[in-house]
């Protein structure tokens, strides 16, 4: 395991690109078997008004990367905060890779299963994490 605090927020980031080539590869294929042409699109169209046309599985993608462009944006301050300060500790570094693994699982369970209230222990935990880090961030820089 690498001793970087920076290294689960690339791997972090990495996985939102990845979850957005999954959201357009699903969204363009429902689209296309929905009879949809977004060459004559009306002007200013955006993935929400899709909701109501394409199907729950397809939707749930998009989902999680809306979701993954929400809270991870403190994870990544939070790392940043605590690499700037002096905070790249076993428990930092833990905490973090937990917060990432538990987002990669809440994002699969997400985009497949969806059972919300699994959905919402998984995102607990990771919000747990974050939590612990933010804490540790504010120590780290108060000295």
């Amino acid at each position: 395991m690498s001793e970087s605090l920076l290294a689960p927020g690339a791997v972090l980031a990495l996985w939102t690109i990845l979850m957005l080539g999954w959201l357009a590869i699903t969204r363009f294929s429902a689209m296309s078997k929905a009879g949809i042409d977004i060459k004559v699109a009306p002007p200013g169209g955006r993935g929400a008004d899709l909701e109501s046309v394409l199907p729950p599985p397809t939707n749930w993608k998009s989902h999680n990367y809306t979701h993954l462009c929400e809270q991870p944006t403190i994870f990544y301050a939070v790392i940043l905060f605590l690499h700037l300060s002096g905070g790249n500790t076993d428990v930092t570094r833990g905490l973090a890779w937990a917060y990432v693994v538990l987002r990669i699982v809440h994002s699969l369970w997400q985009s497949t299963v969806n059972r919300v209230s699994v959905r919402f222990l998984i995102f607990s935990l990771a919000t747990f994490c974050l939590f612990a880090l933010s804490i540790l961030a504010v120590i780290a820089t108060l000295g």
